[in-house]
């Protein structure tokens, strides 16, 4: 074993603190902001590359599968070469396979660089809560928190905002550029004040086994929750054989991780009550949460005639009063009874799904982006105290591995919302254009007068069928982003029982606690 640290290192204060938290805010934000930023873009990078919009999406799921598969690595690869050299060197490789994203003149060459990109990005988010932690002093550990939170919840919102201007008004590489400056700027500043102050390293073996069966296993299930509803589910072979090499490999890795002398995911966190009941309710918050923002944007587009931009401003408002709660209770964190912080999140959530759920194709943006502004209220109340009761009593040096499994279910979690939530809203959209098409005869008042109108109009025959089948497929897609919106709303409020198992108290992050 050698040892790089052997005493603790003092609280950062002053400016040094404060770059270091500018500098980690903007790498997370980057690295965050990159999930979402290419949704938008998919059209004209397929466009670009010659490719069908189908082929376009690799580009998302390449990035999500390869950063889902480091996030629980992030623990023993920070152990084996201490947290600060591998933040650093994260940070470089997102920032060089970022550059040859924006280099890259064919789908294959983006898909391969998009890994590798999300191979860097995986362990940077789950470090840069670590660094933090381990910098801020014990009392304002809730403002290192609440920064970080805010950095993770902001970013996925304005990145198809950001990337739909810089996709219009420059050109897709763009969004691949811009990381460049702003990654080398932060890794400079990192690196030149947190170099003394690297943790302490421990030798151990790969445990090639468990990495197998993590890489597979995880891959399988990215690659059929990515595909499995343009195939059917599992009417497809291939979505059927993938689920069934996800099951068996996660099911072997959990045995094997429990047993191995030196396993590369440290499931032992799980015993700890709080932790297993912060992850179970940030993961299944997660999935209703993230199924809200998949299908939003969508229905607008396709049934509201939205831009992407005014996609983008519509959905934007839940940044407003998240930003400026964020620092609020951060700095109350330890005054706070974070459970009820929590469940007073899930209920407004739900509160606002249960909103949207009362939208009609009639609906103006103004009255749109209410329940939207309205729900930024629970994003800081949602993140920062989960987070908080996630690390709660855990000793220092297991914060970046907890981080990292936490991480983890969060990226699986939405994931696993955008298969759910889009397939539901394909399959009641069948069902309510069904119930809908049984109504339309000549022996329907309603079906008859529309029928009238259309014939005054000039418009008869086939094209008047056509013009009712387009008016009932509207509806119906309508009709079924209520049901979505309000399948998340009991899903908020189903939620609201698992996190009082949790048990104070919930000290500070990273500070050595009993739990």
């Amino acid at each position: 074993m050698s040892s790089n640290a052997p005493a603790p290192n003092k609280p950062l204060h002053g400016t040094p603190l404060v770059l270091l938290t500018i500098a980690i805010s903007f790498a997370t934000f980057m690295e965050i902001l990159d999930l979402t930023i290419v949704n938008v873009a998919v059209p004209h990078i397929a466009g670009a590359l010659a490719v069908s919009p189908q082929e376009g999406t690799w580009a998302i799921s390449s990035y999500a599968l390869a950063s889902a598969i480091m996030q629980p690595l992030t623990g023993w690869i920070a152990k084996r070469f201490g947290e600060v050299r591998t933040f650093v060197t994260a940070l470089l490789l997102f920032v060089t396979f970022s550059m040859l994203c924006g280099m890259a003149t064919s789908m294959p060459m983006l898909v391969i660089f998009r890994l590798l990109q999300g191979a860097g990005s995986g362990p940077m988010v789950a470090l840069s809560l670590a660094l933090l932690l381990a910098a801020y002093p014990v009392e304002r550990k809730g403002m290192a928190l609440a920064m970080w939170a805010m950095t993770v919840v902001i970013a996925p919102i304005f990145g198809p905002i950001l990337g739909g201007y810089i996709t219009d008004n420059l050109s897709w590489p763009w969004i691949f550029f811009i990381n460049v400056p702003v990654g080398l700027l932060a890794g400079a500043v990192v690196w030149g004040i947190m170099r003394k102050r690297e943790t302490k390293t421990i030798k151990v073996p790969i445990d090639i086994v468990g990495l197998g069966l993590l890489v597979v296993g995880v891959g399988c299930l990215q690659f059929m929750l990515d595909n499995g509803n343009d195939k059917d589910w599992f009417s497809s072979p291939l979505i059927t054989t993938l689920g069934i090499i996800a099951l068996v490999c996660l099911t072997f890795l959990v045995a094997w991780e429990l047993m191995a002398k030196h396993p590369i995911v440290d499931l032992s966190l799980f015993r700890k009550r709080n932790f297993t009941v912060g992850v179970i309710a940030l993961a299944l918050g997660m999935m209703a949460f993230f199924g809200i923002n998949v299908v939003f944007p969508l229905w607008l587009q396709v049934n509201l005639d939205y831009t992407a931009t005014w996609a983008g401003l519509a959905t934007a408002p839940v940044g407003i009063l998240a930003f400026l709660l964020s620092p609020v209770i951060g700095r109350n964190i330890d005054r706070l009874e974070l459970r009820a912080v929590v469940t007073f999140s899930f209920a407004v959530f739900a509160i606002t799904s249960y909103w949207f759920s009362t939208f009609n194709n009639d609906a103006s943006f103004g009255s749109l982006i209410m329940p939207r502004f309205v729900m930024g209220l629970a994003i800081p109340c949602f993140f920062i105290p989960l987070n908080q009761i996630i690390l709660s009593g855990l000793k220092d040096h297991e914060v970046a591995t907890a981080s990292g499994l936490a991480n983890f279910f969060r990226t699986m979690a939405s994931s696993v919302s955008t298969a759910v939530t889009v397939t539901l809203w394909q399959h009641r959209a069948d069902y309510h254009q069904a119930m809908l098409t049984e109504h339309v005869n000549h022996a329907n008042p309603a079906a008859e007068s529309y029928l009238q109108t259309l014939h005054a109009g000039g418009i008869t025959g086939e094209r008047a069928w056509a013009v009712v089948e387009r008016v009932i497929t509207r509806e119906a897609l309508t009709l079924s982003v209520n049901d979505v919106f309000w399948c998340c709303a009991v899903l908020f409020v189903c939620l609201i029982p698992v996190l009082w198992f949790a048990k104070p108290p919930f000290a500070s992050g990273g500070a050595e606690t009993m739990h």
